[in-house]
């Protein structure tokens, strides 16, 4: 984005035809208002012949091509997506059919596996994004997808506690940064108000996993002694082929941005005419300008690298996923064995977790699509924190002979709890404030996620089952911590704001003009920058 005003009559008033609202060039990320002839992309942008500061269309014409992006590129992501859980998460019904008894692993060795592989996946995601902002995560996921796929797949022989950690390790590598690489992508497509409920649909895609996945098991699970392999040897060879064929398909099927959708896979001339390109590049960049900043195969500099990793104002963010998630993990990751050790058997174990994940998904598009329409974020962090606390409060209290049933109704209640990740990762994009910060902050957030997850893992000790006393103490502890965290960040975020609209307000066109002409702020350390909270 540049300070370079390209046309003096755009202002930030909305366009009318007809009486009709079109276009408007008012941004979401910067208070531009009577200033938008200051946001311009660098030549460099893939979108830039489609940029016209001018350019009008209307609301029919925007949600036509919308629908359209939902269509062809936010399920096509969320399919991705459906491919990475679906090995990611398979060990799940493994656990159901005695993976751990015929490798003769313990409790401890399951955690330290899981331990492996989200150390792997954390130390993945800067590298994984810097490889992705080079060569475009059109080509990149792809690559990731088949890759992981043929580890996933030989998984069907492993053998023991070697072979169990190093399949976990490359795991972890392999899939490291699939999730913010489909992020930036999405980004390309839809504004920062957009991205949100999209997000939520990824992470719907995300929990379905866990349900069609349950069925799959209970089909694939009774081949246990086909060609004398164990139900969930044919578990992992089946599904990693599965995602390996996914994988190739999108290779040819991703665009690399709105404007270069045409090929020999695509179509010749693409999806979309010149018009819906200009629609889809002038209402992105309206939005969020920094967006503009760089093109879609441009890589990150060291010292793009280093600015965005030291970027403070996005240490909230990063400090919130560190914990939030911590509360309900460890049920979560145990649901399957505490339900085996209440008497069900392998199948009726996975067709029971279908409740919760059902629970999970109503809960994750409620919850995002109330952020939108009440314009809040982190104050729906601390309800979802106090939907967990008495829930934990109860696994502490209950005596051990309490019912199964009652037992099964409380992990329930903690898996499907108010899931904000999306509304979390859709903050940490828009906050970020060019596309260095946000390729780095998307990464560095989905790490922290990643560092809670492994402490999670280990919070259930193999000497504190079957009620886990101890660790659902800790849990409290952490959920209490979380509240006064999502305050703190609600509070940092407004307070900056607040200060900067002072100092903008207080400045005569005159002074605002000179400063967009001439600064060298960048990003959200502008002063007409404005965060999310």
């Amino acid at each position: 984005m540049t300070s370079t005003p390209t046309d003096p009559k755009l202002s930030a008033e909305r366009f009318f035809d007809e009486g009709k609202p079109v276009a408007y060039a008012t941004t979401k990320t910067f208070d531009s208002s009577g200033l938008g002839a200051y946001y311009k992309p660098i030549e460099a942008y893939e979108g830039f012949h489609r940029f016209d500061p001018d350019f009008t269309w209307t609301m029919e014409e925007e949600k036509k091509v919308v629908r359209t992006i939902d269509w062809r590129i936010c399920t096509w992501v969320c399919l991705m997506f459906f491919a990475l859980q679906l090995d990611r998460g398979n060990i799940s019904q493994a656990l159901s059919d005695n993976m751990l008894g015929d490798l003769k692993l313990n409790t401890n060795d399951y955690n330290t596996g899981q331990t492996i592989f989200y150390v792997s996946f954390l130390f993945a995601e800067i590298p994984s994004q810097l490889i992705s902002k080079r060569l475009g995560p059109d080509r990149w996921i792809p690559v990731q997808m088949v890759s992981w796929s043929l580890v996933a797949s030989f998984q069907a022989f492993l053998s023991g506690r070697t072979s169990f950690y190093i399949t976990r390790c490359l795991l972890g590598l392999i899939e490291g940064g699939f999730i913010p690489d489909n992020i930036l992508y999405l980004s390309y497509f839809y504004t920062s108000s957009e991205l949100p409920g999209r997000l939520s649909w990824f992470w719907v895609s995300y929990q379905s996993t866990q349900i069609w996945s349950a069925f799959f098991a209970y089909g694939i699970l009774h081949m246990r002694g086909i060609n004398g392999m164990s139900g969930w040897r044919w578990l992992f060879a089946l599904e990693g082929t599965l995602t390996g064929l996914i994988g190739i398909i999108s290779y040819f099927y991703l665009p690399p941005s709105p404007c270069q959708t045409a090929s020999v896979f695509r179509g010749k001339k693409g999806w979309f005419t010149e018009r819906e390109e200009k629609i889809m590049v002038n209402r992105v960049l309206r939005d969020d300008p920094s967006k503009g900043d760089m093109h879609n195969r441009q890589a990150i500099s060291f010292r793009m690298f280093w600015d965005g990793l030291m970027d403070w104002h996005m240490w909230p963010i990063y400090l919130i996923g560190l914990s939030w998630l911590i509360p309900n993990q460890p049920v979560s990751a145990y649901l399957t064995l505490q339900l085996r050790s209440m008497g069900f058997n392998t199948f009726e174990t996975n067709l029971l977790t279908i409740p919760a994940y059902v629970l999970f998904i109503i809960q994750l598009l409620v919850w995002t699509w109330f952020s939108e329409k009440i314009n809040d974020r982190f104050l729906l962090g601390v309800a979802g924190q106090l939907w967990t606390l008495p829930l934990l409060v109860a696994l502490l209290l209950i005596p051990a002979n309490t019912s199964h049933w009652v037992k099964y109704a409380l992990s329930v209640m903690v898996v499907g709890h108010p899931y904000i990740h999306a509304i979390l990762v859709a903050i940490t994009s828009r906050n970020a404030g060019t596309v260095r910060t946000r390729t780095i902050a998307s990464a560095f957030y989905n790490m922290c996620v990643q560092a809670s997850n492994i402490v999670g893992q280990n919070i259930y000790r193999n000497d504190d089952k079957p009620m886990y006393r101890r660790g659902n103490k800790v849990l409290i502890a952490l959920c209490v911590y979380n509240i006064f965290l999502f305050i703190f960040a609600k509070y940092f975020y407004t307070s900056v704001n607040k200060k900067r609209a002072a100092k903008w307000d207080a400045m005569t066109t005159e002074q605002k003009e000179h400063y967009l002409s001439t600064t060298k702020d960048k990003g959200n350390k502008r002063l007409d920058f404005r965060f999310a909270h």
